[in-house]
């Protein structure tokens, strides 16, 4: 009984006790911290409730480089001493030991040290006269021009066009009340994949079926704007509209013909999207194309 009654006078006494300050200041600063959490999340729940973006699918349908390219002046440098060393290191061919044989019976013909079997080869084909006329074949040979009657015109429309370069697939689009020059896009439909999206794109802006080969099903870059705010006001909830670039190559040099949901194409090499593509726009667009510099 006396243990239990100095228990509840402890109890009392430690009840009765002002608190430390620190205590206080610390169950000030979690009711603050709560409040602040609260009012933050019903920010950003505010916020997302009415920021809404239209999700939109793009097209990066590139022809890939057909001939190689020139080589520049240190590369035919490297490419000169490689071949030198690789001659001088390397075993004589059959057709440099027959031309050395032919060169000694020559000889022996020359002096009168000739015997029968010397003079029946003498007679066949030497191996002077294979080369001579591979030689004369080899200049019969047309070679085809790098440069094409494309390029000789500038038509964009042609894929046969900067034959070692690579050429991307750009188009002009009406977005709004203005017309740009953009990679293919188109929003995305309800039940549909972000790739299935990018396909149904390519197909409707071109009349006929355009043959390419997609590369993955996921995106390979991202580029974000938002609509201007008269768009904004008509539109109701889409602030904006962010797109997801998919990567494809065309796998056929056919003539395209653009359908009714563009105004305008071009196929254009690296060097030339700086004219067409608004800076921002190109400047995501070029984060995952080759460097070919």
């Amino acid at each position: 009984e006396t243990e239990i009654k100095l228990a509840n006078n402890t109890n009392k006494k430690i009840r009765g006790m002002a608190l430390p300050r620190t205590c206080i200041n610390l169950s000030r600063l979690t009711s603050t911290s709560d409040k602040i959490c609260m009012r933050l999340s019903s920010f950003a729940s505010t916020q997302t409730a009415k920021e809404k973006w239209d999700l939109l699918s793009a097209v990066c349908l590139e022809r890939k480089p057909v001939i190689a390219r020139n080589l520049l002046p240190i590369e035919k440098e490297v490419l000169s001493m490689a071949q030198k060393m690789e001659y001088r290191l390397s075993l004589k061919s059959d057709h440099e030991i027959q031309l050395e044989k032919d060169r000694e019976r020559q000889e022996r013909i020359k002096q009168g040290d000739a015997d029968d079997s010397d003079m029946d080869q003498a007679s066949l084909n030497s191996a002077q006269d294979f080369e001579d006329a591979s030689v004369e074949e080899l200049s019969k040979f047309p070679f085809a021009d790098r440069i094409t009657e494309a390029d000789k015109e500038k038509d964009q429309k042609s894929l046969d066009r900067m034959l070692d370069r690579h050429l991307l697939l750009v188009v002009r689009q009406k977005l709004g009340t203005s017309s740009v020059w953009i990679l293919p896009q188109g929003q995305r439909q309800e039940g549909e994949t972000m790739r299935q999206a990018a396909e149904r794109v390519l197909a409707e802006s071109f009349d006929g079926k355009v043959q390419s080969r997609f590369l993955g099903n996921a995106p390979c870059g991202f580029y974000k704007y938002k609509y201007p705010k008269h768009i904004r006001e008509q539109d109701g909830n889409s602030i904006g509209a962010k797109v997801f670039f998919f990567k494809a190559h065309v796998t056929s040099d056919s003539p395209l013909k653009k359908g009714s949901c563009i105004e305008d194409f071009a196929w254009l090499g690296r060097d030339e999207l700086d004219s067409y593509l608004p800076e921002k726009y190109r400047k995501s667009v070029t984060e995952f194309l080759i460097d070919e510099d």
